[in-house]
């Protein structure tokens, strides 16, 4: 089964490509089949992966995946969200990973409360207007640091201090981060929902 990943980041493309291999399936960048980007107008993961998804799948006609991802700040009534990638922006600064960690940090100076999320959705439709969209949520919870630490990972990674490890998400060997990642738990989930909806339904039928 061929379905196109309403995505052109090649290393989202080889992440999800690894953990959706028990299904057997190959995943394609949108890119690749001259698929335009859809406009992502919403407030939240979902209804954007959802726009997303239904976008490549409407000028291909396959089957389609699509993610929506951010970083949720308690002490910011869930911010940036779906805002994240241009976190940076609002404060004056250029869009970059080490700009968005900046100005994360200013402002949180001051702040008890430290407590965030990451959070992963993953949206898959059969064709353009499937009733009956596939939605897995992967999230994991943890500090804001105080100061960027480790090298591993992008965007937030370096300042997403994960509890149950007693560090960074950028601290952590990749394939530690990968397994324990909120994408990779929203992966894991939609492979189990694909296996059991999609793969499963065609086996019985």
């Amino acid at each position: 089964m061929k379905i196109v990943l309403a995505s052109n980041n090649q290393g989202k493309l080889r992440e999800l490509q690894a953990m959706f291999a028990p299904l057997g399936c190959t995943l394609v960048c949108q890119s690749e089949l001259g698929v335009p980007e859809a406009p992502e107008p919403y407030k939240t993961f979902v209804e954007n992966a959802l726009t997303k998804a239904r976008n490549a799948s409407a000028h291909t006609g396959l089957p389609a995946l699509a993610d929506d991802a951010g970083m949720c700040v308690d002490a910011f009534g869930g911010l940036p969200g779906v805002d994240t990638a241009y976190y940076a922006t609002q404060f004056g600064y250029e869009k970059s990973d080490a700009n968005n960690v900046r100005a994360l940090l200013e402002q949180m100076q001051g702040l008890t409360n430290r407590r965030a999320a990451m959070v992963s959705t993953l949206v898959a439709v059969r064709s353009p207007l499937d009733p009956e969209p596939l939605i897995a949520v992967g999230r994991v919870a943890g500090q804001i640091a105080q100061q960027p630490m480790g090298s591993n990972g992008f965007g937030f990674d370096p300042v997403m201090w994960i509890p149950e490890f007693g560090q960074t998400f950028a601290q952590l060997p990749t394939e530690v981060k990968n397994a324990n990642s909120h994408r990779g738990r929203a992966a894991r989930a939609m492979v189990a929902l694909m296996q059991e909806r999609w793969l499963g339904a065609a086996a019985a039928g």
